[in-house]
């Protein structure tokens, strides 16, 4: 066993551990920041595969962008976490159908031929001109088109989805009605009130 072997093993090791926090933990700041970490620890393990330009875009893009602005909607909401949990049994059929397909979707991909590491067409030995950011784009774009619309579609409904969740009836939640400003008259607002003057003695 190298250092290649090691590294590799500590690193999955890392990122097994804190997945499994983030579905485990109850608090969601912590949750968040459990995701940050295995997503910095999959950055680590695409660089040993030589994918710089991934392993990057995973850092920059996730840790830096969204899951900052995760920890800031979690941190800023005020979130009732007693009322999330009444209704886990009532969900939890659905969540293990959606788990299950998950789980056939991802033997599928680890299985398949079609997606094996034989049909990446990367060249040996690498010359100097290759660059797995034009190999990555020219794959994406060409072969794998469909799948990347699919991504973006299931992006666009997770966020249509989150806005929803965030939107939820509250008793304490006070907002501004624009129809009712614009129609209101000046008897709803105001009160002429007579009032004899005063003599100074």
């Amino acid at each position: 066993m190298n250092f290649q072997d090691i590294i590799f093993y500590f690193f999955s090791s890392v990122l097994i551990v804190s997945a499994l926090g983030v579905i485990t933990v109850r608090n969601p700041v912590y949750s968040a920041l459990l995701l940050v970490l295995s997503f910095v620890t999959s950055a680590g393990l695409w660089l040993l595969l030589e994918a710089e330009f991934l392993a990057i875009t995973l850092v920059l893009v996730y840790v830096g962008a969204v899951m900052v602005l995760f920890l800031f909607v979690v941190m800023m909401l005020d979130i009732n976490l007693d009322k999330l949990r009444e209704g886990f049994w009532k969900w939890f059929p659905i969540g293990g159908i959606v788990a299950l397909v998950m789980v056939v979707e991802i033997a599928i991909v680890m299985f398949g031929q079609y997606f094996s590491l034989d049909a990446m067409p990367a060249p040996e030995p690498k010359t100097v001109e290759y660059s797995n950011t034009k190999e990555l784009g020219r794959l994406l774009y060409t072969e794998y088109v469909y799948a990347f619309e699919l991504a973006a579609v299931l992006l666009l409904v997770a966020m249509i989805a989150a806005i929803a969740l965030t939107l939820r009836h509250r008793e304490d939640k006070k907002s501004l009605d624009v129809a009712k400003q614009v129609s209101v008259k000046k008897e709803d607002r105001l009160r002429i009130v007579t009032m004899p003057a005063e003599k100074k003695g």
